[in-house]
Order: C-alpha cells, then sequence, then structure tokens
C-alpha cells in the first residue's frame, strides 16, 4: 500500500506560481514514476506532467509546457509540480498519483491516488 499526500494549492491571480508538493509512504518511492493529474467537474482526469523513478524522464502536457515543472526528491519521497504563469484555465482539482512501472504517461496504469487539491486561479 502506498499513500499520497498531496499540499500546496490555493487560490493565485492569473500570472502567479504556486508549487505543490506530494509526500509518499512506503520505502520504495524511487522505484516507480509519479505523475501530477487534474480534473474539473464532469471532465475526464487529465495527466499534466510525469517523471520517472530516476527522474532523468519527464512529460509534459501540451497546455502546460514551459509554465509548469515536475521534479523529486527521492530522499524525502517527494514529487513537486511547480506551476508558473498560472491561467484561469488552470484551475482545477490536482492529484498526484503513482505510476505502475519506472516511467509511464498512461493514465490507466497510475495505480495510487492522493485526495487532491485544489488551485484556483483569478482572472
Amino acid at each position: 500500500q502506498v499513500q499520497l499526500v498531496e499540499s500546496g494549492g490555493g487560490l493565485v491571480q492569473s500570472g502567479g506560481s504556486l508549487r505543490l508538493s506530494c509526500v509518499a509512504s512506503g520505502r520504495t518511492f524511487s522505484n516507480y514514476a509519479m505523475g501530477w493529474f487534474r480534473q474539473a467537474p464532469g471532465k475526464e482526469r487529465e495527466l499534466v506532467a510525469a517523471i520517472s523513478g530516476s527522474g532523468f524522464s519527464t512529460y509534459y502536457a501540451d497546455s502546460v509546457k514551459g509554465r509548469f515543472t515536475i521534479s523529486r526528491d527521492n530522499a524525502k519521497n517527494t514529487v513537486y509540480l511547480q506551476m508558473n504563469s498560472l491561467k484561469p484555465e488552470d484551475t482545477d482539482v490536482y492529484y498526484c498519483a503513482k505510476g505502475n512501472g519506472i516511467f509511464t504517461t498512461t493514465p490507466r496504469t497510475y495505480d495510487y491516488w492522493g485526495q487532491g487539491t485544489q488551485v484556483t486561479v483569478s482572472s
């Protein structure tokens, strides 16, 4: 079992920044990919960014490329999402999730999820 706890969401003005954090339980954090997803009411969950177990490989959705950065600190069992130049359309609940392999961008291969943290960007 893996437990994931997100933090760092909040209300920010358009153009502002937020950093999300996700702490994972367990001893094998570096063995699996981590991802950040977001979901608005009535919409499918979208993979925003993913990072491999080592941290060397990353993926970004086109909508966030150049603005968001995913990183991880395996010594702290923590994955981060730095979000800059935020736009109102980035408003969503953001979830971190554990992938079931060393690196994956396929949403159905993520098997553990955090509770979500709300990000609201005002115009």
